[in-house]
């Protein structure tokens, strides 16, 4: 293990042990990405409504090991795969929305979702030229709208 992964190991040990809540993690290097996966008795707790603790958790690493650096590290934290379950569930939402929007011709719209989940949803639609997608909103408002395409309209690269 590099230093790196020694500092981020004690980063990670020292903001769990200030929180009080007890888990277990493993530290992963993924070429520039650093990985961090989680394991809890209460994984609910680490995870949130829709991922809003662990992202909250996730900056809270990456600054603290901004400061730790001077520099900024890509780091991911994941608690039981619930990244990945969560980026496959928006992506059948996306092609059932898609699919009401094909046969109704009216636009379906998401609930406010973050970034990283909205361009989840941009990126799922992104080769059916049937429908666009955009976004809407400010702040933590922002959702997605799925409306159909309008006929020969080239969509914009996400």
């Amino acid at each position: 293990m590099d230093q790196q992964s020694k500092d981020l190991e004690k980063i990670t040990k020292d903001l769990f042990s200030y929180l009080e809540v007890p888990a277990d993690f493993q530290i992963k290097k993924e070429e520039d990405l650093v990985v961090i996966h989680l394991k809890s008795d209460e994984p609910g707790v680490l995870i949130g409504y829709h991922g809003q603790a662990l992202d909250a958790l996730q900056q809270m690493i990456t600054l603290m090991a901004f400061r730790k650096f001077g520099q900024w590290v890509r780091i991911l934290v994941d608690v039981e795969d619930y990244r990945e379950k969560r980026k496959e569930a928006l992506e059948r939402m996306a092609q059932s929305a898609a699919q009401k929007v094909k046969l109704s011709g009216q636009n379906e719209t998401f609930p406010p979702m973050s970034s990283f989940e909205r361009r989840i949803i941009h990126l799922a639609l992104a080769d059916q030229p049937e429908v666009e997608t955009i976004s809407e909103g400010q702040g933590n408002q922002r959702s997605v709208v799925i409306k159909p395409a309008l006929p020969n309209q080239d969509k914009p690269k996400v």
